[in-house]
């Protein structure tokens, strides 16, 4: 296969999207191959490249089953459990932290934060 035809920031043709363009639209590339790609100039820096996929091509999204939402939520969780206080933080925890906030930095009254 040749090279993949390159256009300008903004400038690519009709028919051609991003995968989160795709996905605006409830489509997916499908396993497609990059058609095109985008390159935005930069100063001092190679361009930025966005990679472009041919819409007529594009698939549906697979619909969210049960099992998949599961899976989801169990790694979501395990996203927000502190490895030290095994706690449900209630955001994701930072991973240049490692734990929570309070278990990193516990302060005078502890991990917890309480004066007692």
């Amino acid at each position: 296969m040749g090279a993949l035809p390159v256009y300008r920031w903004r400038l690519a043709p009709d028919g051609y999207a991003t995968r989160r363009q795709l996905r605006a639209l409830g489509l997916r590339p499908g396993g497609q191959d990059v058609a095109a790609q985008l390159e935005r100039p930069r100063r001092r820096r190679g361009p930025l490249v966005a990679y472009l996929y041919r819409v007529d091509l594009a698939l549906p999204v697979r619909p969210m089953t049960p099992a998949r939402r599961a899976a989801l939520a169990a790694a979501n969780r395990a996203r927000r459990t502190c490895p030290s206080c095994r706690r449900d933080a209630g955001y994701v925890i930072p991973t240049a932290l490692g734990t929570c906030v309070p278990c990193a930095d516990p302060g005078p009254h502890g991990p917890d934060g309480s004066t007692l």
